[in-house]
């Protein structure tokens, strides 16, 4: 006699299902590609963020440098008492600033070298004209001033430089708007040295 086994409830698809699913949730291959794709953008956010502002404020200290280095010369005579017409005398001070700021890109383009003298502190303090940068219409670069005056006057030394910045689509944006540039103005005011006194 043939013994017939015993049937099993049917189980429900859904009850099928749930093996695979834990299978599935349990399974960690290429759970570190995903975490990674998660994780990616922020890093590279932050990366790029902090290399940007970095580079920023080093392009900041070197255009005060630069304008520090332009000021001593007019401070204490040097170009004041060089030989040459007055353009020869801005081309050394011009050149000066330039080979220090040359590691940001070519100066023609970028730089302006303002120097001009005051009676007083007070007509200084009125001067309220913004800086003119090399992008700046070529009749208002050619009229930057270069005075760089007698002994014990008031000068101001003005710089601009139009710098590139690096990654303007990725993390912090120090461009202005609608370019990829910012320019970089420093300035340092003093009275110039008594160079031509002599003592006895």
């Amino acid at each position: 006699m043939r013994l017939l086994k015993p049937m099993r409830p049917k189980r429900s698809r859904w009850l099928r299902l749930i093996p695979r699913r834990r299978r599935f949730a349990g399974d960690r291959s290429g759970a570190a590609a995903v975490e990674f794709s998660m994780v990616a953008p922020i890093f590279l956010l932050m990366m790029f963020s902090t290399f940007e502002v970095g580079w920023f404020f080093y392009a900041n200290s070197i255009v005060d440098a630069s304008v520090a280095e332009a000021a001593r010369l007019v401070k204490t005579g040097q170009i004041q008492q060089l030989a040459g017409t007055e353009q020869q005398k801005f081309d050394v001070i011009y050149d000066t600033v330039c080979d220090i700021l040359d590691t940001f890109g070519a100066c023609n383009t970028r730089l302006t070298v303002e120097v001009q003298t005051y009676a007083t502190f007070a007509a200084l303090a009125a001067d309220t004209t913004p800086p003119t940068c090399a992008d700046a219409p070529p009749a208002d670069v050619s009229a930057i001033p270069f005075v760089p005056g007698a002994e014990l006057q008031i000068v101001r030394v003005r710089i601009c430089y139009i710098y590139d910045t690096i990654n303007p689509a990725i993390g912090i944006n120090v461009s202005e708007p609608g370019t990829s540039k910012r320019r970089l103005v420093s300035s340092m005011i003093f009275r110039n040295e008594p160079y031509q006194t002599t003592t006895p």
